[in-house]
């Protein structure tokens, strides 16, 4: 026997490895050292900083991948790996510098990782960010021959004095909440749940979907707010919290920003929600504060200013065409957020 035999093909990672390394190229920041190969990746801080704080973050794209697999579509999903990790580190005031990813599978298919590696070079290239290395597994007996798990690993730099960690929020600070492009990664069992128990196929188009199927909406990658967000902070914007709304939705994720005696009065008919989360709610029959406890219901990331800059801030998102809405207000309280339905 040999390790072929077994299920693990060296040769064949050896030439993934050949194949993507060019697409990893692109994504190389001046301070990457070394090429790609070794047993590590060399990155070296920028210059600039008196006080260097590194923020690190890490996160997976969970059972939205069950989908990218079900419709053989992989160019996506690489995208939402890295949206996960540095809209995460990005929260603290942070510029992310560079990415790692673990992607292990039952059978090495390099046309089909390929693609998954293409959107995790093109997250990176949204968030300026190099990718810096990774590994990939050939697990037979553990995975299926279909299929992979994808992880990621993001590193990012910050000024120790500009670190946003709650205490800069003050009682009458403006939560904006900008828009998501969908569902995002999360939530995605219970999709699953809805779209099987009510025997709709991925290929449907609901009416409300307005012709766009429910595996291309869903599949629609996690935004990436990075770009926009440091544009801002370098714009003197007084950002003074910031909230990535993932799994848990708004009443997790948004009291995470703040200091331990406030919470946020929420205005839930200030934004649009999205259509998708419409047809959700309506073929699963799920309450709002469920939906709410589950989806980001259209507010992909919210950004905490002072009331007198609120028109200022809106204004700003939208040159970069985001169109964000002022969602609540920051109150006293104990983190729980008030004005959501029950």
């Amino acid at each position: 026997m040999d390790y072929r035999e077994a299920g693990v093909d060296v040769e064949a990672g050896r030439a993934f490895v050949d194949r993507i390394s060019s697409l990893i190229k692109r994504t190389h920041r001046p301070e990457v050292m070394g090429g790609i190969g070794g047993f590590s990746g060399l990155f070296q801080l920028p210059a600039g900083y008196r006080e260097p704080v590194l923020v690190s973050g890490t996160d997976g794209v969970g059972t939205k991948l069950k989908l990218a697999h079900t419709l053989d579509r992989h160019d996506t999903v690489g995208i939402d790996l890295v949206a996960m990790c540095v809209n995460d580190v990005l929260t603290c005031g942070a510029e992310p510098l560079f990415f790692l990813d673990y992607l292990a599978t039952g059978r090495l298919q390099p046309e089909q990782l390929a693609e998954v590696v293409s959107g995790i070079v093109q997250g990176c290239e949204l968030a300026g960010c190099a990718l810096l290395g990774g590994e990939t597994a050939e697990m037979p007996g553990f995975y299926q021959a279909d299929e992979y798990d994808l992880a990621g690993f993001c590193v990012g730099i910050v000024e120790k004095s500009l670190v946003l960690d709650g205490s800069q929020v003050q009682v009458g600070d403006v939560a904006i909440g900008l828009p998501s492009s969908g569902v995002h990664s999360n939530g995605f069992s219970l999709v699953r749940k809805i779209v099987g128990d009510r025997g709709f196929d991925w290929s449907d188009q609901p009416e409300m979907l307005a012709g766009k199927s429910l595996g291309e909406v869903l599949l629609t990658p996690t935004h990436i707010y990075v770009k926009p967000i440091l544009a801002a902070l370098k714009a003197e914007i007084p950002i003074h919290g910031m909230a990535h709304i993932t799994g848990g939705g708004l009443p997790e994720n948004l009291p995470r920003c703040l200091q331990k005696d406030q919470t946020i009065e929420v205005n839930p008919n200030s934004w649009d929600v999205l259509p998708i989360f419409k047809w959700l709610a309506t073929e699963g029959n799920v309450s709002p504060i469920d939906m709410l406890n589950t989806f980001n219901m259209g507010i992909g990331f919210v950004v905490i200013v002072p009331p007198d800059r609120v028109t200022q801030t809106l204004d700003f998102f939208a040159a970069y065409h985001i169109k964000g809405s002022a969602i609540g207000t920051v109150i006293s309280g104990s983190g729980q957020l008030v004005g959501l339905p029950e």
